[in-house]
């Protein structure tokens, strides 16, 4: 069963002599649970494509469904609560607020969506990411790897249909980058999330069951990872 759907997707920047096509017809699908990595050279178009997928960004034409939703059809109201419930989205550089404690933090989408706190949800959050002993540290307090950890709590926290994860690791030394990858695979398998990994590093793609290469905003090749 595909998760998530995407149909002919091109987006164009600028206009006349400006003209920029940074996606010029991508189109794929993925199942429910699979790990998948979208690689490829900056400027290949692979941020673009995330950010369509999750819902950040609009194609000039084409469609994206997300378990069974077309999310192109949504008004911005619409998209946002979607988004916030269903879609899960870790970026490099964290994002997160600075005044929140880290289990404020994982615990912002299911404020914003007015849910009560499920403590036994967080508690097994903190867990798995390895954050009990940090959940009343705010983030200037915690290493990138900490801060990392606490943006992929804040992703799972409402058990989303897809995690996107943009560049990871891009902004972690090599040991704390092995640990959020393995975290990640971790979700993948214990909660069957399924995850869209956009990297340049050939080591974390051949973690993936899937890899999709983008090169000028068309897919060059989509394979499975060999084992």
């Amino acid at each position: 069963m595909s998760i998530l759907q995407v149909n002919n997707l091109v987006k164009i920047y600028g206009k006349g002599d400006t003209t920029v096509s940074a996606l010029g017809g991508v189109s794929f699908s993925v199942a429910k649970g699979e790990f998948v990595a979208i690689v490829g050279a900056s400027g290949s178009g692979k941020s673009t494509l995330m950010h369509i997928i999750g819902g950040v960004d609009r194609p000039t034409s084409g469609g994206v469904t997300v378990d069974g939703n077309d999310i192109l059809r949504l008004n911005e109201s619409e998209l946002a609560i979607f988004r916030r419930r269903n879609i899960g989205i870790i970026y490099q550089f964290y994002n997160l607020i600075p005044t929140l404690t880290a289990e404020e933090n994982i615990m912002l989408p299911r404020l914003l969506d007015r849910r009560k706190p499920d403590p036994e949800k967080l508690r097994a959050i903190l867990e798995v990411t390895g954050l009990t002993d940090r959940a009343g540290h705010l983030p200037n307090e915690l290493s990138g790897g900490q801060q990392q950890r606490v943006s992929i709590g804040r992703a799972l926290i409402n058990d989303p249909a897809l995690i996107l994860a943009d560049e990871p690791t891009g902004n972690l030394d090599s040991k704390s980058s092995k640990e959020i990858i393995d975290l990640l695979k971790l979700s993948n398998r214990k909660y069957n999330q399924t995850l869209i990994v956009i990297t340049h590093d050939e080591k974390i793609a051949l973690q993936a069951d899937r890899v999709i290469t983008v090169a000028d905003g068309m897919i060059l090749r989509d394979e499975m990872a060999q084992t």
